[in-house]
């Protein structure tokens, strides 16, 4: 006799984190071939060094300038993780509320496109003349540019629910908040969550784009100081430092989606024993 049993959430997380292992191989290549290519063409003469510097004069930046890099690492950090909270926070309730609301869908929805499609760039000064030169106007400009896809994804995976469900938990006598909870809000999570992988890099550039227009901190700050002094290793170090930040929060949401969607068909892992 067959039967089929599901892993333990600890089995199953492991066997995600080996699959995220085993799929990161490739990337791993692409970057040792681009390293070899950037290397080879510093080394032979191909490009400047000021506009490209070599791998060794960026490591170099990075460790001798470890200490103002983690000081203004740390600043962008905490922009953009507190800029990406509220705008998951505001981006769902925006969702909830168009999707239960025809009124507010109606209302809201042109006006999200409309702020989407205009450059934050172009509105960035406007933050720092409002709120000053702190933290305020880069948490803002990260908020604005990680909200709509946390907007878009929330409405696509609230609609996404079988409407028998619906109607079946109506006909158990559950009520909306039951429903939501229990049904809508579940179903909505695949949706969610790559609405969310998409608003944690752009939160990262949102907070830098602040950084551009008016700042004294952060890696924003940092990169205009090393093009002004046409720095480039150090420029560099600061683009490759800001891609790390995207990559950790990316991987953070990976690692949150396994363990908030064990149920999801794309996480399950079954095997099959014998008797």
């Amino acid at each position: 006799m067959a039967m089929t049993y599901e892993k333990p959430a600890g089995a199953r997380l492991g066997s995600r984190v080996r699959d995220l292992a085993g799929a990161s191989w490739r990337p791993a290549v692409f970057l040792v071939v681009v390293f070899i290519v950037w290397w080879a063409a510093t080394a032979l003469g191909w490009v400047k060094p000021y506009l490209i510097p070599p791998p060794a004069k960026v490591w170099e930046a990075m460790t001798q300038d470890k200490d103002l890099l983690l000081k203004h690492t740390r600043v962008t950090l905490y922009e953009t993780f507190i800029g990406f909270i509220l705008a998951v926070l505001a981006g769902q309730l925006a969702a909830i509320a168009i999707v239960f609301s025809p009124t507010v869908e109606k209302t809201l929805y042109p006006i999200l496109l409309f702020a989407q499609v205009v450059p934050k760039i172009a509105i960035a000064p406007l933050f720092v003349v409002w709120m000053g030169f702190g933290p305020g106007p880069k948490i803002l400009s990260a908020v604005l540019i990680a909200f709509f896809p946390v907007v878009i994804s929330g409405v696509a995976g609230l609609r996404s629910v079988d409407p028998e469900l619906l109607d079946l938990a109506a006909i158990m006598g559950a009520g909306v908040w039951k429903t939501f909870m229990k049904i809508r809000f579940p179903a909505s999570l695949p949706h969610l969550f790559s609405g969310l992988k998409v608003a944690a890099t752009l939160a990262v550039t949102g907070a830098v784009v602040g950084e551009f227009v008016g700042s004294n901190e952060g890696l924003g700050y940092i990169l205009l100081i090393a093009n002004g002094n046409l720095n480039a290793a150090l420029l560099f170090a600061g683009l490759i430092i800001m891609s790390l930040i995207g990559v950790l929060f990316f991987v953070a949401i990976e690692v949150a989606e396994a363990l908030l969607m064990p149920w999801h068909a794309s996480r399950r892992r079954k095997v099959e024993a014998t008797m």
